[in-house]
Protein backbone atom coordinates (compact mmCIF):
# COMPACT_ATOMS: atom_id res chain seq x y z
CA UNK A 1 0.00 0.00 0.00
CA UNK A 2 1.18 3.42 -0.94
CA UNK A 3 1.83 6.01 2.14
CA UNK A 4 -1.70 7.95 0.93
CA UNK A 5 -3.57 4.72 2.06
CA UNK A 6 -4.56 4.61 5.31
CA UNK A 7 -4.79 1.04 7.05
CA UNK A 8 -7.77 0.82 9.20
CA UNK A 9 -8.86 -1.60 11.85
CA UNK A 10 -12.55 0.20 11.49
CA UNK A 11 -12.57 -0.15 8.01
CA UNK A 12 -15.12 -2.53 6.66
CA UNK A 13 -16.41 -4.02 3.66
CA UNK A 14 -20.29 -2.92 4.19
CA UNK A 15 -18.44 0.39 6.10
CA UNK A 16 -16.02 1.94 3.07
CA UNK A 17 -15.87 -0.44 0.03
CA UNK A 18 -12.99 1.38 -1.57
CA UNK A 19 -10.78 1.81 1.71
CA UNK A 20 -11.21 -1.85 2.42
CA UNK A 21 -9.88 -2.74 -1.20
CA UNK A 22 -7.00 -0.70 -0.64
CA UNK A 23 -6.66 -2.04 2.78
CA UNK A 24 -7.10 -6.01 1.38
CA UNK A 25 -4.28 -4.90 -1.01
CA UNK A 26 -1.89 -3.48 1.43
CA UNK A 27 -2.53 -6.72 3.50
CA UNK A 28 -1.68 -8.92 0.61
CA UNK A 29 1.07 -7.24 -0.74
CA UNK A 30 2.65 -7.16 2.95
CA UNK A 31 1.71 -10.75 3.26
CA UNK A 32 -0.42 -10.36 6.01
CA UNK A 33 -2.54 -13.27 5.06
CA UNK A 34 -4.57 -13.71 8.56
CA UNK A 35 -5.46 -10.08 8.03
CA UNK A 36 -7.06 -10.42 5.05
CA UNK A 37 -11.16 -10.41 4.81
CA UNK A 38 -10.91 -14.22 2.94
CA UNK A 39 -14.63 -14.50 2.45
CA UNK A 40 -15.29 -11.01 0.90
CA UNK A 41 -12.38 -10.99 -1.20
CA UNK A 42 -13.12 -14.21 -3.06
CA UNK A 43 -16.44 -12.90 -4.31
CA UNK A 44 -14.97 -9.70 -5.32
CA UNK A 45 -12.47 -11.82 -7.32
CA UNK A 46 -15.50 -14.20 -8.65
CA UNK A 47 -17.98 -11.19 -9.37
CA UNK A 48 -14.85 -9.64 -11.81
CA UNK A 49 -15.35 -13.01 -13.30
CA UNK A 50 -19.18 -12.18 -13.84
CA UNK A 51 -18.79 -8.94 -14.93
CA UNK A 52 -16.38 -10.16 -17.49
CA UNK A 53 -19.39 -12.14 -18.91
CA UNK A 54 -22.08 -9.71 -18.44
CA UNK A 55 -20.07 -6.84 -20.28
CA UNK A 56 -19.54 -9.57 -22.93
CA UNK A 57 -23.26 -10.57 -22.76
CA UNK A 58 -24.33 -7.13 -22.67
CA UNK A 59 -21.61 -6.35 -26.12
CA UNK A 60 -23.32 -9.14 -27.67
CA UNK A 61 -26.79 -8.14 -27.54
CA UNK A 62 -26.07 -4.26 -28.60
CA UNK A 63 -23.68 -5.64 -31.53
CA UNK A 64 -26.33 -7.87 -32.74
CA UNK A 65 -29.21 -4.91 -32.81
CA UNK A 66 -27.09 -2.99 -34.12
CA UNK A 67 -26.61 -5.80 -37.41
CA UNK A 68 -30.19 -6.29 -37.33
CA UNK A 69 -30.48 -2.58 -37.70
CA UNK A 70 -27.67 -2.69 -40.32
CA UNK A 71 -29.31 -5.75 -42.59
CA UNK A 72 -32.82 -4.75 -41.93
CA UNK A 73 -32.90 -1.13 -42.50
CA UNK A 74 -30.20 -0.24 -45.27
CA UNK A 75 -32.03 2.91 -46.07
CA UNK A 76 -31.13 4.24 -42.82
CA UNK A 77 -27.94 3.17 -42.80
CA UNK A 78 -25.63 5.73 -41.61
CA UNK A 79 -21.20 6.02 -41.47
CA UNK A 80 -21.62 6.65 -37.54
CA UNK A 81 -23.66 2.90 -37.54
CA UNK A 82 -20.26 1.36 -38.56
CA UNK A 83 -18.51 3.17 -36.19
CA UNK A 84 -21.06 1.90 -33.24
CA UNK A 85 -20.51 -1.79 -34.76
CA UNK A 86 -17.01 -1.36 -34.85
CA UNK A 87 -16.96 -0.25 -31.20
CA UNK A 88 -18.97 -2.77 -30.11
CA UNK A 89 -16.60 -5.59 -31.54
CA UNK A 90 -13.92 -3.95 -29.96
CA UNK A 91 -15.30 -4.01 -26.67
CA UNK A 92 -15.91 -7.71 -26.81
CA UNK A 93 -12.82 -8.72 -28.56
CA UNK A 94 -10.72 -6.21 -25.85
CA UNK A 95 -12.68 -8.58 -22.62
CA UNK A 96 -11.59 -11.91 -24.11
CA UNK A 97 -8.26 -10.87 -25.04
CA UNK A 98 -8.24 -10.37 -21.30
CA UNK A 99 -9.25 -12.89 -20.45
CA UNK A 100 -8.66 -15.95 -22.93
CA UNK A 101 -10.86 -18.57 -21.16
CA UNK A 102 -14.11 -16.37 -22.26
CA UNK A 103 -13.41 -16.92 -25.94
CA UNK A 104 -15.75 -19.59 -26.54
CA UNK A 105 -18.61 -17.60 -24.16
CA UNK A 106 -20.00 -15.59 -27.17
CA UNK A 107 -20.93 -18.79 -28.76
CA UNK A 108 -22.54 -20.05 -25.56
CA UNK A 109 -24.86 -17.24 -25.27
CA UNK A 110 -25.67 -16.19 -28.58
CA UNK A 111 -28.81 -18.00 -28.84
CA UNK A 112 -30.40 -15.95 -25.92
CA UNK A 113 -28.48 -12.63 -26.53
CA UNK A 114 -29.74 -12.72 -30.57
CA UNK A 115 -33.24 -13.54 -28.88
CA UNK A 116 -33.13 -10.57 -26.86
CA UNK A 117 -31.66 -8.41 -29.76
CA UNK A 118 -34.53 -9.33 -31.76
CA UNK A 119 -36.79 -8.56 -29.36
CA UNK A 120 -35.13 -5.28 -28.82
CA UNK A 121 -34.89 -4.58 -32.97
CA UNK A 122 -38.66 -4.63 -33.42
CA UNK A 123 -39.61 -2.28 -29.86
CA UNK A 124 -37.07 0.32 -30.51
CA UNK A 125 -35.84 0.43 -34.19
CA UNK A 126 -40.08 -0.57 -35.66
CA UNK A 127 -38.21 -3.97 -37.21
CA UNK A 128 -40.78 -6.19 -37.72
CA UNK A 129 -40.49 -9.24 -35.31
CA UNK A 130 -41.90 -11.47 -38.31
CA UNK A 131 -39.20 -10.05 -41.21
CA UNK A 132 -36.03 -10.83 -38.64
CA UNK A 133 -34.70 -14.31 -39.15
CA UNK A 134 -36.11 -16.08 -35.43
CA UNK A 135 -32.74 -17.67 -35.06
CA UNK A 136 -29.26 -15.96 -35.51
CA UNK A 137 -28.07 -15.75 -38.92
CA UNK A 138 -24.70 -14.72 -38.16
CA UNK A 139 -22.18 -16.87 -36.45
CA UNK A 140 -19.72 -15.89 -34.00
CA UNK A 141 -16.55 -15.40 -36.42
CA UNK A 142 -18.90 -12.72 -38.30
CA UNK A 143 -20.20 -11.07 -35.66
CA UNK A 144 -16.82 -10.07 -34.51
CA UNK A 145 -15.18 -9.93 -38.03
CA UNK A 146 -14.74 -5.83 -38.49
CA UNK A 147 -15.19 -6.99 -42.29
CA UNK A 148 -18.16 -8.01 -41.85
CA UNK A 149 -21.83 -6.34 -42.51
CA UNK A 150 -24.57 -8.21 -43.41
CA UNK A 151 -26.38 -7.26 -46.32
CA UNK A 152 -23.70 -4.61 -47.73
Amino acid sequence: MNHHTPISEDCSYEGDFHLWSLTQAAFIRAGKFEEIDIENVAEEIESLGRRDRVNIRRGLDDLLLRLLKWQFQPSKRRKRWQWAIRDARDKITMLIEESPSLKDFPAKVLAKEYDDARHRAALLKGLSEKRLPAECPYSVAEILDDDFLPGA
